[in-house]
């Protein structure tokens, strides 16, 4: 079941959406054979300064209503993790542990996660962007060891007896501290 204005809540988010992308019905697509003009460039140049006010409105709308910045930062967050997840398909099991493999998709959806994040005004890091970082480890790297071996901690025989001596010598050099002192008080 829906929640309730879940309609709504669709709709808002394809207008914001659409602002962002800066998707207008003028928009066109210019041929790489066509001319060009200055008219052209001046009427581009009105469409962006309109792109930037409607950018600053949506802005104050989210900051009014966080819930539709959560919203839409949700919606995003999940396009970054699908791109991950398209470019990690291309990826063989034989490569999943090697950095240099992996790096450049790991680093594109934390640096997608991060932008989307600032241009939201959302905070980084959050809570949904660390939760598909983890997701992603849990999913592609979970096999993965490190080539050098694991510093592990030592048995626990060894690490009590690394713990009691020095709680066991400090008496024993207070004691030999104070009866030197009194050793030397009784020559003087």
């Amino acid at each position: 079941m829906s929640p309730p204005g879940w309609p709504f809540q669709r709709l808002l988010l394809l207008l914001v959406g659409a602002s962002v992308l800066g998707a207008h019905s003028e928009t066109t697509v210019t041929p790489h054979n066509a001319s060009y003009s200055l008219e052209e460039d001046k009427s581009n140049a009105t469409a962006l300064e309109l792109d930037v006010e409607s950018y600053k409105h949506m802005m104050k709308f989210l900051k009014d209503y966080p819930m539709f910045q959560e919203a839409l930062y949700r919606f995003r967050a999940k396009e970054c993790w699908d791109r991950f997840v398209q470019q990690m398909a291309n990826v063989s099991a034989l490569l999943l542990c090697q950095w240099s493999v992996v790096s450049r998709p790991y680093a594109i959806l934390t640096h997608c996660l991060e932008e989307w994040a600032d241009n939201l005004e959302y905070g980084y890091p959050n809570a949904l962007a660390e939760g598909y970082v983890v997701w992603g480890h849990r999913t592609y790297f979970l096999n993965c060891t490190l080539e050098r071996p694991l510093l592990l901690d030592p048995p626990e025989n060894v690490l009590l007896t690394l713990i009691l001596t020095p709680i066991c010598l400090i008496p024993l050099l207070v004691t030999l501290v104070v009866l030197k002192s009194k050793d030397g008080e009784m020559q003087a």
